[in-house]
């Protein structure tokens, strides 16, 4: 799900990562890698406000870590939530 927003928001750089631990890298322009760091802030601090609960890494890059008990159900809300949250984000922007 979280690659399928790479193609839907331009901010998402990248989306790397092992198993279920995932690193989503926000950045200003996808040519020069400008890193997006007030962003990524305003993403996990979106997300929390609707229940999700994500971590910086770095300087601009959204951690998932989910427990390994995760539910594929549990899995598509948090990618609806992220999504909601970069929409947030992406609208205070312009």
């Amino acid at each position: 799900g979280l690659k399928k927003l790479q193609a839907k928001y331009p901010v998402i750089g990248d989306v790397r990562g092992r198993g279920l631990m995932i690193g989503v890298e926000l950045v200003r322009d996808r040519q020069t890698k400008e890193r997006a760091t007030l962003e990524r802030d305003a993403v996990i601090s979106a997300a929390f406000s609707r229940g999700l609960l994500l971590l910086g890494a770095g300087k601009n890059t959204v951690r998932f870590s989910p427990p390994l008990v995760l539910t594929r159900q549990q899995a598509d809300t948090a990618v609806r939530i992220f999504d909601e949250a970069l929409t947030d984000v992406e609208g205070r922007a312009r």
